[in-house]
């Protein structure tokens, strides 16, 4: 049987969602949970790599089992075997050519930021300080920039493998409850770091750093040292996997 699950998980502990030689991953921790529950090594594949210290709230994953415990249960079955910071929420057999990652359409993520004079000890595992006062509405002016098929190479970070930099975003809203900032893209696939980077140029435009304007040149140019800085991995949440 084939299982797709749906997951939310604090990234904090956490070296990403892949295995690792020598750190512990959300990848690892599950698959000793399914381990403990059935007695089967099983392979998860993962809907997106996420980094360490990145959380999700809609990760999707599968994997093929021959337990006898019904479909409907596992949720409950796995997270009673699961640390208190990851959780499966839903679980349901699919056919068999369905993979988590090659047959996902788009991915929606989100950055969040939280701009006050003083930081929230509450939510500091799940957003970014930022004490300086933000002009929003620029920021929503250069999200549009970034919308459509243009290729991302500027948004970049080094070290990856991938054939193509061109990417498709069909949504990136900036949207302001009180002091909390969030910042949520929806697009085809995504470069690595490609949301911590543009949440870092958004920053600098709201900042004055950079003009909205600019944004297009930026893009076309392919040159990550015109981008913003990368924000750190903790204000990044995986959202949602369309399929």
């Amino acid at each position: 049987m084939n299982v797709k699950i749906l997951l939310e998980y604090d990234g904090t502990n956490y070296h990403g969602w892949q295995k690792q030689n020598n750190a512990l991953s959300v990848q690892e921790v599950l698959e000793k949970a399914i381990y403990a529950l059935t007695g089967e090594r099983v392979s998860i594949i993962g809907a997106g790599r996420t980094d360490a210290g990145v959380h999700a709230r809609g990760q999707v994953a599968n994997f093929r089992t021959n337990t006898r415990i019904p479909v409907e249960r596992l949720p409950y079955a796995i997270n009673s075997k699961l640390p208190e910071d990851i959780a499966v929420k839903g679980a349901e057999a699919v056919p068999d050519d369905f993979h988590a990652r090659y047959s996902a359409k788009a991915k929606v993520y989100t950055y969040s930021i939280y701009n006050a004079p003083f930081p929230s000890p509450l939510l500091r595992r799940y957003s970014y300080f930022f004490p300086l006062p933000l002009d929003v509405e620029a920021m929503r002016r250069a999200a549009k920039a970034f919308i459509g098929v243009h290729d991302f190479a500027a948004f970049r970070a080094s070290g990856s493998s991938v054939k193509t930099s061109v990417r498709n975003i069909t949504r990136l809203d900036v949207k302001k409850c009180g002091k909390l900032l969030t910042i949520e893209v929806e697009a085809d696939g995504f470069l690595y770091n490609m949301v911590r980077i543009i949440a870092g140029t958004l920053l600098e435009v709201g900042t004055g750093k950079k003009d909205p304007e600019e944004i297009p040149s930026i893009i076309e140019s392919r040159d990550r040292e015109r981008a913003g800085v990368t924000l750190p991995a903790h204000g990044l949440c995986l959202e949602k996997v369309i399929y």
